[in-house]
This record gives C-alpha cells, structure tokens and sequence, in this order.
C-alpha cells in the first residue's frame, strides 16, 4: 500500500489588517449635501423635474 503525499493547501488570501482611525474624522455620506437629498445642479430642465417630482399629490 503507497501513500500518496498530502496536496500542498492552497494559499490564503491575506486578511485585512485591523484600522485603528478615529471613526470620527472620517467623513459619512450624511456629512454631504447628496447625503440629505439634495441633488446636482442642474439647468431648467432639472428645476423643473424636481418641482414636479415633490409637488403634492393635492396640487397636480
């Protein structure tokens, strides 16, 4: 009876090393205009899609 020798395991990805930042220096999507709604400047075309898309159901 032959033993086959034991396949080498196959490498491992490398883990992601541990970050001690301060969580609060970084900055959050909440920090941002676009975190609030707000949307990119636009032209006319643009005011006039965002009037009619937070215009009231009442005011159509």
């Amino acid at each position: 009876m032959s033993t086959a020798p034991a396949p080498d395991p196959e490498p491992r990805a490398p883990r992601p090393a541990l970050v001690f930042d301060d969580p609060l220096d970084q900055q959050t999507s909440d920090d941002t205009d676009r975190g609030w709604g707000e949307r990119p400047e636009g032209g006319g075309a643009a005011d006039l899609k965002r009037f009619l898309d937070e215009k009231p159901p009442h005011h159509l």
